[in-house]
């Protein structure tokens, strides 16, 4: 795929749909909601892809799509467009609507691309977007080149603490012990899923905020007030909170990635 190229970020949302002689069972939520999600868009947008929208670009063209949430990158500005205006045809044609606040165009290309396509304007920050939790981004390789990394989304960050906060408030009443085990597992599960290289920063602010956030609950329910930081690492020598740490790639790492 070339380094010049513009994506089409979407997510796919059921409507009501009515047809004659015909009974719709719209699954929201349910366990099986998932699974019948990845069949028909697999049918609706995954084949469509293939066989019909690649062989009529002018230029290279990739879908990546996990349950109702894709991303379409191609290699020319002119077939992204193409596609972006057809694919909210083909997902009413099915009773569906893409998002219309996640659904956009996105021109996304190395910041040296960028700049020799200003013609001596200032050349504009380099654009990133948001796919699964992670938000892609251009970096700087060790070697010095150009290449796509990933971080967590600061949206899914965000939402991740207020809920943590939200346990330590319900559950200020129960023994360290056990909001220690709780805590530990939550770290891990976030750990696990946002454990990839080059994330490790945001691995490192993760555990750090749940570390502020304990001692804040913890000071709601100590006698003397507040939970001093000199206390709270007494009580983090018997209960230490996981390291952050890298677990998707070639290695697993609790260094810096």
């Amino acid at each position: 795929m070339s380094r010049r190229s513009a994506s089409c970020i979407g997510s796919v949302r059921p409507l009501l749909r009515e047809a004659p002689n015909k009974v719709v069972c719209n699954i929201v939520g349910g366990v099986i909601s998932p699974l019948l999600a990845n069949i028909f868009l697999h049918y609706v947008l995954d084949e469509w892809f293939e066989k019909d929208v690649r062989p009529r670009l002018k230029g290279e063209a990739f879908l990546i799509r996990y349950a109702d949430d894709f991303v379409i990158g191609a290699a020319r500005a002119d077939d992204a467009q193409r596609i972006m205006a057809v694919l909210p045809k083909r997902m009413s044609k099915y009773g569906l609507t893409v998002h219309p606040e996640k659904t956009r165009l996105v021109r996304f290309q190395p910041p040296q691309a960028q700049s020799s396509d200003t013609e001596g304007r200032e050349p504009p920050e380099p654009t990133t977007f948001d796919f699964l939790g992670f938000t892609h981004y251009w970096g700087r390789s060790l070697r010095g080149a150009w290449v796509v990394k990933r971080k967590t989304a600061r949206s899914r960050l965000k939402r991740a603490l207020a809920a943590l906060s939200e346990w330590c408030r319900k559950n200020l009443h129960l023994p360290i012990k056990e909001q220690h085990q709780k805590l530990t597992e939550k770290l891990r599960g976030h750990f696990g899923y946002y454990g990839i290289i080059g994330n490790y920063f945001s691995l490192l602010e993760f555990r750090e905020e749940v570390r502020w956030i304990w001692r804040r609950w913890l000071s709601r329910r100590h006698r003397d007030g507040e939970v001093t930081w000199a206390e709270f690492a007494r009580l983090e020598q018997r209960y230490s909170l996981p390291r952050a740490r890298v677990v998707h790639g070639l290695r697993s790492s609790v260094a810096k990635s």
